[in-house]
C-alpha cells in the first residue's frame, strides 16, 4: 500500500511579513520557510503507520507544487521518514492550480491513500484537499483526526460538531487531515538527514492549467490603536467606549 502526503511550502509562522512591487507581490527576501504545520502532521502519521508492521504500508511519497526553491523544504520531508518525493516544477499561484497539477501528476501512479493538511498557514484556503480528490475521482473525507487500519480497511476519525464520527473506507481515497492526527512533528535526526541526500527527488514538467483566481494587491493590517487607560471607577466610560467606539456590546 502506498500513501502520498501533499507538503506544502509555506513562511515560517514568525515570519514578518512584507511586500513589494507596490504590495502586488509577497517580498520573499530573508523568509525561513518550512513544511506547512499541518502536512508535517500528515507525514509523521503516515510514518508512523509504515513503520508499525502490522500495517501494509510499504512507501511514503510527499509531493509539492514549487520551483527548485522548495527543495530544502522536501528535503526535510526526506529526512524526517518520507521514501521518495516528487516537485511539480511550477508556481502555485492559487488553490486550484496546485491541486490541478497533483492530480495530473499523480493519476497513474496508483496511490491508495492520499493525505493532505486541512489548511494552509499562509492562505488558509481549505480546498485543495478536496479538489484534488475531486480531480480523481476518489472518496475524499474531511477533518480526519485519526487513521488506522481496521483489516483490509482503513478507519478514520472526523471530529463533527458536538462529536466524533467513525467512518470506514477502502482505498483509494484522500483524507484531509486537521490537528490530532499526530501527537508531535518529528525532528530529522542525523542519519535522516544523511539519507535524505540519496533519496530519490522526482521533478516533473507542470501541465496546462487556467488560473481561476489572480491577486491584485495586498496590505498590512491596520496597526492597532494605542492602549487607552480608565480610571477603575469611570465605568460608564468604559461602557460608553465598548458600546460606541470597539462595538462589542
Amino acid at each position: 500500500m502506498k500513501i502520498l502526503v501533499c507538503l506544502g511550502n509555506v513562511p515560517d509562522t514568525t515570519t514578518r511579513v512584507k511586500f513589494g512591487n507596490e504590495g502586488s507581490a509577497l517580498d520573499k527576501s530573508g523568509i525561513q520557510w518550512i513544511i506547512n504545520p499541518w502536512d508535517e502532521l500528515a507525514l509523521t502519521r503516515a510514518i508512523e503507520l509504515q513503520e508499525d508492521g502490522t500495517n501494509p504500508v510499504s512507501t511514503v511519497t510527499v509531493i509539492t507544487a514549487g520551483d527548485a526553491g522548495t527543495e530544502p523544504t522536501i528535503r526535510k520531508a526526506l529526512a524526517i521518514g518520507a521514501d521518495d518525493a516528487i516537485r511539480i516544477n511550477t508556481d502555485p499561484l492559487d488553490s486550484y492550480t496546485v491541486a490541478a497539477q497533483i492530480a495530473a501528476s499523480v493519476k497513474d501512479k496508483n496511490f491508495d491513500i492520499i493525505m493532505c493538511g486541512v489548511e494552509s498557514s499562509d492562505y488558509n484556503g481549505l480546498s485543495v484537499g478536496g479538489m484534488v480528490a475531486e480531480l480523481l475521482g476518489i472518496p475524499s473525507v474531511s477533518s480526519v483526526s485519526s487513521l488506522t487500519f481496521d483489516g483490509g480497511q482503513v478507519e478514520v476519525t472526523r471530529e463533527i460538531d458536538g462529536g466524533r464520527e467513525i467512518v470506514t473506507l477502502a482505498t483509494p481515497f484522500l483524507a484531509v487531515v486537521q490537528k490530532g492526527i499526530a501527537k508531535e512533528p518529528r525532528i530529522p535526526a542525523m542519519r535522516g538527514i544523511m539519507m535524505a541526500r540519496k533519496k530519490a527527488l522526482e521533478v516533473l514538467p507542470p501541465v496546462s492549467v487556467e488560473s481561476m483566481a489572480s491577486f491584485s494587491g495586498f496590505e498590512l493590517p491596520a496597526p492597532k490603536p494605542p492602549c487607552r487607560m480608565i480610571q477603575p471607577d469611570n465605568v460608564m466610560e468604559l461602557v460608553e467606549l465598548l458600546q460606541n467606539e470597539a462595538r462589542i456590546l
